[in-house]
């Protein structure tokens, strides 16, 4: 039996320490979380973890959460001990490459292209590093309702579009007549719409989400393999949109450019590049993201909703009508009379969230990026101006390997 406490230890390792039975080199300063569950004979968590450090010689600093009864997490990495701790989650925040733990579950080392956000591979995934921790959480203890709907995608495939338009849909009849009044704007979507894992769930914290109306409204970048069983198991509503992975990659590009010091220089594109391609970017592999949510849409068409960025700015008109019927609000003639579903897009569209006060200042949820960060260009094939012609090429063939078998094709717009 366990205790229903977390404790979070940060760890600095240096060269060439033993941890447990083993020894584990590293090459370089290494810092570590990792987080531990005890056992509920163990009354002394300061005893405990000194036992661990008379062995490994490392600064340990930890935080216990009162609130939390029931913490327990499923589905982690773990390594043994002496003590009478069993670790349920370790985390690599530095390139560990010479750090070779005795895992149950294979932990892959943090690659060092992308400088930001750091990475670590979970459950055949990619997961930013900072957010594993709300991803566990949200797995465990999210619970869905019928009326849920949750929002997906990779990161830079038209989240803040979707989460606009959804918002919008799922109002009040008479709100979204209402533009002068519109949460949006005064909001950013963002924090209308927040992410289960980096902002609800964000450090491992338990949300009490009983109390929010409904349709409850979520978004999350998590591939479908890694939602929480409720979602899946539930008859919650899913929408998934995704976005040509040229464009997808150059808008993370960019993106990610974001959360690196004024001082310090990008990734070079053809580095990134490389890392995308080969699957280890936010969330990814790309195409193992899509094909999960694709493949579940095939299977149940009534509860996901698989949409293509490239067709909803191709034809918005169609496509809100779909994303309006697939919500349960489907327009009224008279809505249709009066123009309603242009009124929306037109409200929606790229153009007039940027131009909102709201979005041009102040930040938004974590990690508490810039609200105008979220938004770049907005359009359909800037890659040209970004990829060479054999970078384009790569992606076309990957692409094709990995998709077309599924029926599942994407609009190639630029080449």
């Amino acid at each position: 039996m366990f205790k229903e406490i977390i404790i979070i230890v940060v760890l600095f390792v240096t060269s060439n320490v033993m941890q447990s039975e083993q020894t584990r080199s590293c090459n370089s300063t290494t810092k570590l979380t990792v987080v531990f569950r005890q056992r509920e004979e163990d009354t002394d968590s300061t005893t405990q973890v000194g036992k661990h450090m008379a062995t490994t010689k490392l600064t340990v600093v930890f935080r216990q959460r009162e609130e939390d009864t029931d913490s327990t997490t499923q589905e982690s990495f773990f390594i043994h001990f002496s003590s009478n701790f069993d670790t349920i989650a370790i985390i690599f925040t530095r390139a560990t490459s010479n750090i070779v733990p005795e895992l149950e579950e294979p932990l892959s080392s943090i690659e060092k292209g992308w400088k930001s956000p750091q990475l670590t591979q979970y459950q055949r995934f990619w997961l930013p590093l900072r957010f594993l921790s709300g991803v566990m959480a949200c797995r465990e203890r999210f619970e869905a309702c019928k009326n849920d709907i949750i929002l997906n995608t990779t990161p830079k495939s038209g989240t803040t579009w979707l989460k606009a338009l959804t918002l919008t849909f799922t109002i009040s009849n008479q709100a979204r007549h209402d533009f002068h009044n519109h949460p949006l704007l005064t909001t950013n979507p963002h924090a209308l719409v927040p992410f289960l894992e980096s902002n609800l769930y964000a450090d491992g914290q338990i949300p009490d989400l009983t109390n929010l109306p409904s349709p409850r409204l979520f978004s999350s970048h998590l591939p479908y393999e890694l939602l929480p069983t409720s979602t899946i198991e539930s008859s919650c509503r899913i929408i998934y949109l995704c976005r040509n992975p040229k464009d997808t990659f150059v808008s993370l590009w960019h993106f990610l450019k974001t959360f690196l010091p004024e001082d310090e220089p990008p990734v070079p594109m053809e580095e990134a590049f490389e890392l995308f391609h080969g699957g280890i970017s936010p969330y990814g592999p790309f195409w193992e993201h899509l094909l999960g949510y694709w493949k579940a849409s095939l299977e149940r068409p009534e509860r996901i909703l698989f949409m293509k960025y490239e067709e909803l700015k191709e034809d918005p008109t169609f496509h809100c009508r779909r994303l309006a019927e697939f919500l349960g609000c489907p327009f009224s003639t008279e809505e249709e009379r009066q123009g309603l579903v242009e009124k929306i897009e037109r409200f929606c569209s790229f153009e007039s969230l940027t131009s909102l006060e709201v979005n041009k200042s102040g930040k938004t949820g974590v990690p508490g990026k810039a609200n105008k960060n979220f938004f770049r260009r907005g359009i359909v094939g800037d890659w040209k101006n970004h990829l060479t012609a054999e970078m384009s090429e790569k992606l076309d063939q990957l692409s094709q390997q990995k998709l077309e078998a599924f029926g599942l094709t994407y609009k190639d717009v630029g080449k």
